[in-house]
């Protein structure tokens, strides 16, 4: 008897739901991920993580429930749910909307969209997908939720420009935003595979979501800048000063003020970063995006202080000549300004987002004279980050989950067949009507089981008759169809797409029940030579979002290649390219 796979449990709530999102637009079936309940569950524990002043953000979480709605609606009309193609430019479509939402931002979501999760984008969806994400706009703005009268998160506006010498600045802020972001990715990659491996962690990982709790809670009293909910804290980070503080830690000190409230923000940096490393990836709906924006920003109000301080010290000479000596700490520096440029390049480090970021940063702050220092910041954030960490957070939740995602953007060079990595056909692999077209329905759910073994949840069972191959049922429709039986022990199913079943029930005792599984077989699966090139096989995955490939040597069926093995094969070429 072969060996049962323990049960796993499957928290289709929790965390960001991005990651997921992508393999799901890239062609992956993920039961339930999209459904009513997830809906449901993911928006009233994302009320209450939100709510408890932990150190994740609600945007990442907004692109899963946006899609989930979208994935709803598609349920009451035919032309969507009946179509794998256009359900999907639905839901690229609801995630751009879910961005537009959480930051206010309608052009910055359509731009997520093609630049992050987005599998296939043709210019019709473009059009749709901006339709949509002003549709979501006027919403937010007619709801007005922040009770602002205005759509995005926070607004800052900064009347003071930004001096050239400061450039030196933003490119440091880039370097130092990139490494901050790689750090990150690695740490957290450490921290799954250490602390979350803990069989008590691993078994009851309700315990890591209190500990996490009460280590934020204990550790964030002390400073007044963990002790903020992240987005206020951003907002504030970010903001330019009105009057400035004399006394205490306000991010608005005089001159000689300034060296304190440096010491105190360090503080606050490396408790938020360390609070962020152990509170992604906990069982809760949590995103990665304001956390991230806020550990940078508390980076760059460092750096940005410290210019400052110079700016005044050394107002009026070398190249801060341009400075009035007028006693204003903001008359030629804007700390706040640093904030959101190291923001940005923090939040790029971690998800590896670029014109996307540089858009939503421009629709927060409204303003043209600083869309170069925030676009410069991203691009060299990028470059950094990639040099030290070539995968971003996404990438990183897509390997540790196993998800077969094919990375359309990485193309290998291939020089192998298809048949290269076709493994020949097994009997509890496809299904043998040469004899009959009637198969026992327990012997099916045995082919069922082998597959979900093999991890192959979304994948297929081919029908063949004399090596011939005749037709294929999906895993997914054939467990439906098996679940729907009264009794498997005395059931059989037809299996041809060209049988009469009059004939057959004439011959078969009445004590045997007879099914008809017809309506869920796939009579033309798609199916490749043995000999076709890689490069074929590749197109195939990318283009139609193929989970299997039937191959077929000399018009006979050769065996099956699931994604999943193509994404392995894909992956080992790029390791050794690498």
């Amino acid at each position: 008897m072969a060996q049962q796979r323990p049960p796993m449990i499957y928290y289709s709530a929790a965390g960001s739901g991005v990651a997921e999102v992508k393999v799901i637009l890239s062609g992956f079936v993920l039961h339930g991920y999209l459904g009513m309940k997830t809906l449901t569950f993911k928006t009233l524990g994302l009320i209450l993580s939100v709510s408890s002043g932990l150190s994740l953000g609600k945007e990442g979480p907004y692109v899963h429930i946006a899609t989930c709605i979208g994935n709803v609606a598609c349920r009451m009309f035919s032309k969507y749910s009946h179509n794998d193609g256009k359900r999907r430019e639905v839901l690229s479509a609801s995630a751009a909307s879910g961005v537009a939402v959480a930051f206010g931002a309608p052009i910055g979501g359509v731009l997520f969209s093609l630049e992050e999760v987005s599998y296939y984008f043709p210019p019709k969806t473009l059009f749709r997908t901006f339709f949509c994400c002003i549709v979501a706009a006027l919403s937010l703005k007619f709801l007005d939720p922040y009770g602002t009268n205005k759509i995005v998160l926070f607004e800052v506006r900064y009347m003071t420009d930004w001096k050239f010498f400061e450039m030196i600045a933003f490119i440091l802020l880039g370097i130092l935003g990139g490494a901050t972001g790689a750090l990150f990715i690695k740490a957290s990659r450490v921290w799954a595979q250490t602390f979350r491996r803990l069989t008590l962690v691993k078994n009851w990982p309700i315990l890591e979501v209190m500990l996490v709790a009460l280590t934020t809670g204990l550790v964030s009293f002390w400073n007044r800048y963990t002790r903020l909910p992240v987005t206020e804290l951003l907002f504030e980070l970010a903001s330019p000063c009105d009057t400035f503080t004399h006394t205490g830690y306000g991010l608005c000190p005089t001159e000689g003020r300034i060296p304190n409230v440096v010491g105190y923000l360090c503080i606050a940096f490396v408790i938020k970063a360390i609070l962020t490393v152990i509170t992604f990836g906990i069982k809760v709906p949590a995103g990665i995006y304001v956390p991230s924006m806020v550990v940078g920003g508390l980076l760059g109000r460092i750096v940005g202080h410290m210019v400052q301080y110079m700016a005044l010290k050394y107002a009026g000479s070398g190249i801060f000549s341009n400075c009035p000596a007028d006693g204003n700490p903001e008359a030629c520096v804007v700390p706040g300004v640093y904030a959101l440029v190291a923001a940005g390049a923090t939040m790029c480090g971690v998800t590896r987002l670029s014109v996307t970021l540089a858009v939503i940063l421009f629709e927060l702050t409204g303003s043209l004279d600083h869309v170069l220092p925030f676009s410069i910041a991203v691009l060299v954030s990028k470059w950094t980050a990639d040099a030290l960490e070539p995968l971003s957070i996404y990438d990183l939740l897509t390997d540790m989950n196993s998800y077969p995602f094919l990375d359309n953007k990485v193309r290998p060079v291939f020089t192998t067949e298809l048949g290269d990595i076709t493994q020949r056909p097994r009997p509890e692999r496809v299904i043998d009507i040469s004899n009959s077209p009637l198969v026992h329905a327990k012997e099916l759910r045995q082919k069922l089981e082998y597959l979900q073994m093999a991890g192959e949840l979304d994948g297929g069972l081919p029908i063949i008759r004399e090596s011939v191959l005749v037709g294929l049922i999906p895993a997914p429709d054939l467990e439906f169809a098996l679940d729907k039986l009264g009794s498997e022990d005395s059931s059989l199913c037809l299996m041809s797409m060209h049988t009469r079943w009059n004939g057959l029930e004439d011959e078969t005792s009445d004590a045997v029940d007879l099914t008809d599984f017809t309506p869920y077989i796939d009579p033309a699966p798609v199916a490749l030579a043995v000999h076709s090139p890689m490069d074929l096989v590749y197109e195939c995955f990318v283009k139609l979002g193929l989970r299997y490939i039937c191959v077929l040597r000399d018009g006979q069926y050769a065996g099956m290649v699931h994604k999943k093995a193509f994404v392995k094969y894909v992956k080992h070429l790029v390791g050794q390219a690498a």
